[in-house]
């Protein structure tokens, strides 16, 4: 479990399904700039937490961003190496209703101190070119633009940390 001033980032559990379905994954303007479809229905969003859970279970450092206060859950966020000493996000969002609130920079920042605790040398993100506010929090957090490309009809911009960035 990753601690900020005002997130849990923690593995998923079954129940998570329905206020990740209510908070996240059911809103368009949450998956605009992501590469997944909304969720649909409550079955769907079932089937989805328990691939979620099967891919904790393997190794992957997925977590489900939970409001510290009440426990809710409000997103989700990952990473996964690369290669040696090479990690990356693999995605995150937060639902509409928690979005501007900071929790974006308090989510990134609990992903950098976990990356570079476990050996990073260099931490990779990226976001969609038409998503703002990911870029301002991307850039607020001291990672360096590096490149772009066209993957699934988007363009993505990717930046870096490397260790000795961090103080």
């Amino acid at each position: 479990m990753l601690e900020t001033g005002d997130l849990l980032l923690r593995h998923a559990r079954f129940e998570d399904w329905k206020p990740m379905y209510e908070h996240v994954w059911r809103h368009e303007s949450a998956a605009r700039y992501m590469s997944w479809d909304v969720t649909t229905s409550e079955e769907e969003a079932r089937n989805r937490i328990q691939r979620t859970m099967r891919y904790q279970q393997n190794g992957g450092l997925s977590f489900i961003v939970c409001e510290k206060s009440t426990g809710t859950p409000i997103g989700f966020a990952g990473v996964m190496e690369r290669s040696p000493g090479v990690y990356e996000d693999t995605g995150g969002c937060l639902g509409p209703d928690y979005q501007r609130k900071g929790y974006g920079k308090q989510m990134l920042a609990a992903l950098e101190q976990l990356v570079f605790s476990l050996g990073a040398k260099k931490f990779i993100v990226a976001h969609h070119r038409d998503n703002v506010p990911s870029k301002k929090v991307i850039l607020s957090r001291g990672f360096r633009y590096t490149h772009s490309e066209e993957k699934e009809d988007r363009i993505l911009d990717f930046y870096e940390k490397r260790r000795n960035q961090c103080q």
